[in-house]
């Protein structure tokens, strides 16, 4: 019992860079329909949408060739309350960049190279041709 309580205590749910002190953890339930012609373009790798109704800052989806991601458009290395545009991502752009100190961050993997945090990550779930975004 003892030697299975500190894997049972580690393991966390899935829950991925929901501990950065930056950013306010708000409830995300976001679905989004690939058919609809609004979302269509996130059937390709490299495209992505952003939604702003929900995250801290909006969530930004995007296609990796290999399956979606989602992250929050807040700035992961700057306080909430000081940084408060989101990231920019443009149109086309593998990277979105923090406005607040010019730190860019791979879409791919929501690193930046020398940051504490990366990008506050979502659990993305493809249930037949609908992204399900949750926290």
């Amino acid at each position: 019992m003892l030697f299975i309580l500190p894997f049972a205590i580690g393991c966390d749910g899935g829950s991925a860079n929901n501990n950065n002190p930056n950013i306010p953890n708000y409830a995300v339930n976001l679905q989004i329909n690939l058919n609809l012609p609004a979302y269509s373009n996130l059937q390709f790798p490299g495209n992505r949408i952003i939604d702003f109704s929900q995250g801290a800052r909006g969530i930004l989806v995007f296609n990796t060739g290999s399956g979606f991601v989602a992250y929050d458009l807040a700035c992961p290395n700057i306080a909430f309350t000081i940084c408060t545009t989101p990231m920019s991502v443009p149109q086309g752009s593998i990277n979105a960049t923090c406005d607040c100190d010019d730190t860019v961050y791979s879409l791919y993997t929501g690193q930046s190279a020398g940051q504490q945090y990366p990008m506050k990550a979502y659990r993305v779930n493809l249930n037949g041709s609908t992204l399900v975004i949750t926290n």
